[in-house]
């Protein structure tokens, strides 16, 4: 039932996996790094998300995270991704076809909210319902799976959680207080709670980086591309010191 959910839901999106991208540390920028003694250093560190975790952009992130890790960082993210099933590549799929490594890395996108996913809430896909396929549906489902999954192919991996980023299109992709709501009938503030009660039952990290960006409607554009939802560089370059800082716990 699961594999046949997954190919309904990922594969008519896509013919075939796309490939990874990886990234390598520059060694003497890994020389100088405060976080040699870290757990994750030397380690390797799987991403899976939507655009913003894979955009050629955010490499000017993620090589931090190499070089001050002395890690190597592929990403397997694929634009148009949610937790949901339904929702484009989805990260279900992405866990599905990774390898094994030290680390992995659940990055939030925008899509299950703009797409009108169901949100769902944190029992979704857990023991507490048995595991029930039908949950697969929705973002807390997906996460769920997706958490799970990760256990099952490394269990001594460290998993860690980066919530959805803000985005400009609309008052409730930065406004948390907004009470706009996509066709589902939720805010992105919603979403974004429910991701954080799925990795609270689970005891995931959480990187809130909605509230950390120090990003808002008067510096957006100094971030952000014109279409007010992907990030430029200077966007990847301002929130990657915490990213660096959190993955190093």
């Amino acid at each position: 039932m699961i594999a046949a959910l997954l190919l309904s839901g990922a594969l008519l999106s896509a013919q075939s996996h796309p490939d990874q991208h990886t990234l390598k540390p520059a060694k003497s920028e890994a020389r100088k790094s405060p976080y040699k003694t870290s757990c994750n250093y030397g380690a390797s560190i799987a991403v899976f998300g939507g655009s913003l975790s894979v955009l050629d952009e955010s490499d000017a992130g993620k090589q931090l995270w190499a070089d001050m890790l002395n890690a190597e960082v592929v990403t397997y993210g694929v634009g148009g991704a949610g937790f949901s099933i339904d929702q484009g590549y989805s990260l279900q799929f992405q866990v599905d076809t990774a390898g094994v490594h030290d680390v992995y890395v659940l990055w939030a996108s925008t899509n299950d909210y703009t797409n009108s996913r169901e949100v769902g809430s944190w029992r979704d896909y857990t023991e507490l319902d048995g595991y029930d396929t039908e949950k697969l549906h929705t973002q807390c489902g997906g996460i769920n799976y997706c958490i799970r999954k990760l256990r099952e192919k490394n269990p001594s991996a460290r998993i860690y959680f980066f919530t959805g980023l803000r985005f400009f299109m609309n008052d409730s992709g930065h406004n948390p207080f907004s009470k706009v709501t996509n066709n589902a009938g939720k805010t992105f503030a919603e979403y974004i709670e429910a991701q954080k009660a799925c990795c609270a039952y689970h005891g995931i990290p959480v990187l809130g980086q909605f509230s950390i960006q120090d990003v808002d409607e008067f510096n957006f554009e100094d971030y952000y591309r014109e279409d007010k939802l992907h990030m430029k560089k200077e966007g990847y370059r301002r929130i990657a010191p915490a990213q660096v800082e959190f993955l190093s716990r």
